[in-house]
């Protein structure tokens, strides 16, 4: 994806954004056309004419008065709308995008970077339509109206102002690009920076003081957070300048207008209109201002929008699996009664830029059979999981319910295989909703049984219920109480194949082999179970086959 099709992605469309932009210009012009009649009224008061004469300036001011905040206030209401839906929209699809690259194609990237283009860049990306796209059309046709309306009266002075606008634009947006260019495009990576050593410092903090290096990784978020402020001082004092060239423009345009046209004022034009034109420029490059903001932001948009695009559109390794358009997404079906619900034939897997890991590999398993998969760290025991699970593409040949897993889409294969991973995530939530991404419309007795079910139905009570906290990451949660969570989760999933991941890595061998007991006994008989462990299997564990990576 090219940054232009990502911007795409993030305007909303014409019909969404039209109304918006359509208030902006009103609001706008209210504001050049108040300033304007203001002065003509101030000046016409002046002469003393009979106040009927008056009237309709009066009325007039107070309608621009009131229509400038009116219509400004529908406008932010109307344009945001409009730009956070399409947010939503666009939160989703780099989501979408991202998932099939987890799993090796965007290891290079450190955490920090992946989650400040996820959230931070994702959401700069809203100011393309807020303070680049709808800013320049409104800010532009302003300009080109009020300019048209003055060379009616005084074509002289229209052309002054359109060339002193002109200049100013050259010039300011020549300084910004200089002074601010280079700060605009380290924006990203200075906040992705700040992001990574805070994760690193809140995420590894035992670590860190269990070794002292606290102190190192304090002055790191301090050198991160230094050059973060360099940089917005640095676009700081860009857009200073930029507020001070326009002021001046604006001073330079009214006296050049003053000296050129006052010889023709009660002549060819009327007083009141002579002013009302000299104070004009003011109006108008306040308005033209937002084309200045509109560059520099679009250069920050521009930044995040090629960090957005090289990280979830950039060529897929052939390892990832990606789904064809055209094919069904649908459920997959059940196995006929007595045929195998998986299949593996000759399997190889690799991971993305490497050798295979896994070649020469075939099994076939029915529901209510138990698998074991064995062997060594680094035997591919894992790249395996994440291959039927459809986030590692294979070669060779993996059927479930008696049809090439290729033929269904990566969503469809993870809802008919479940993959309790070796470190189950835990949202920092409550246990009610860390279970109910597994099954949304789940009761709190069917949250409940399932807890029971997995050996957690007294730890859930002495906690005081669904409502306990897991903390972050499952901080506040055991290993073996992680995975009884995660095995529950796979249980209100429904999954017809279960794998288990190395479900005993971390746990005191004196618990582990209980632990392992009471995950398998939770399943459901009928289901297909996968075990992946480095260890023995408790005796009396019904084992179906055995495979040694």
């Amino acid at each position: 994806m090219s940054v232009e099709t990502v911007l795409q992605r993030a305007t909303p469309s014409r019909r969404a954004a039209l109304p918006g932009q359509l208030l902006g210009i009103l609001s706008d012009g209210a504001a050049v056309g108040l300033l304007a009649l203001s002065l003509w009224l101030i000046t016409r008061s002046g002469a003393q004419p009979p106040i009927l004469h008056l009237t309709f300036a009066i009325v007039g001011v107070r309608a621009l008065a009131i229509g400038r905040a009116a219509f400004r206030y529908v406008e932010r209401l109307s344009s945001h709308d409009a730009a956070l839906h399409q947010l939503a929209q666009l939160r989703a699809s780099t989501f979408t995008a991202l998932v099939p690259r987890v799993p090796g194609a965007i290891e290079s990237s450190r955490r920090g970077e992946v989650l400040a283009t996820f959230v931070d860049d994702v959401d700069q990306l809203q100011d393309h339509p807020l303070r680049v796209r709808q800013p320049l059309i409104v800010s532009i046709t302003v300009t080109v109206l009020t300019i048209a309306i003055i060379a009616i009266a005084s074509p002289v002075a229209a052309a002054i102002l359109t060339a002193v606008l002109l200049v100013a634009l050259i010039v300011g947006a020549t300084l910004s690009k200089r002074i601010a260019g280079r700060s605009d495009r380290e924006l990203a990576d200075a906040r992705s920076a700040l992001t990574d050593a805070l994760l690193d410092r809140f995420g590894s903090a035992s670590v860190l003081a269990a070794f002292g290096a606290l102190d190192t990784q304090r002055a790191r978020i301090e050198a991160a957070e230094a050059r973060l402020a360099r940089v917005q001082l640095t676009r700081t004092r860009a857009a200073g300048l930029t507020g001070a060239l326009v002021a001046l423009g604006a001073g330079v345009a009214s006296v050049a207008i003053l000296l050129a046209i006052a010889p023709g004022a009660g002549t060819s034009f009327s007083v009141p209109v002579f002013a009302a034109i000299v104070v004009v420029p003011a109006a108008v490059f306040d308005v033209f201002a937002q084309v200045f903001a509109a560059l520099t932001a679009r250069r920050t948009v521009e930044t995040s929008a090629r960090r957005v695009a090289k990280l979830t559109e950039g060529e897929l390794p052939r390892e990832i699996p990606v789904d064809d358009p055209a094919i069904d997404a649908t459920a997959i079906p059940a196995a006929v009664a007595g045929e195998p619900l998986v299949e593996v034939s000759d399997l190889s897997i690799a991971h993305p830029g490497g050798r295979a890991v896994i070649s020469g590999l075939s099994f076939a398993l029915r529901p209510a059979e138990l698998l074991v998969i064995t062997g060594d760290s680094g035997s591919g025991k894992s790249t395996l999981a994440l291959a039927l699970s459809r986030f590692l593409d294979y070669d060779g040949s993996y059927r479930l319910g008696g049809v090439e897993a290729r033929e269904f889409s990566g969503a469809a294969v993870r809802g008919f295989v479940g993959l309790c991973e070796q470190q189950p995530h835990l949202f920092n939530t409550d246990l009610r909703q860390n279970l109910k991404f597994a099954k949304e419309d789940a009761t709190d007795e069917e949250l409940l049984a399932v807890l029971e079910r997995v050996g957690l139905g007294e730890w859930v009570r002495e906690r005081g219920g669904l409502d306990a906290l897991v903390g972050e990451r499952g901080a506040l949660v055991s290993g073996g109480q992680m995975q009884r969570i995660s095995l529950a989760r796979v249980i209100l999933a429904d999954f017809p194949v279960v794998i288990l991941d190395e479900p005993t890595a971390g746990v005191d061998q004196l618990v582990a082999d209980r632990l392992l007991r009471d995950l398998l006994g939770a399943i459901p008989a009928d289901r297909a179970v996968i075990l992946i462990t480095h260890t023995a299997v408790p005796e009396g564990v019904p084992i179906s086959a055995r495979i040694a990576l």
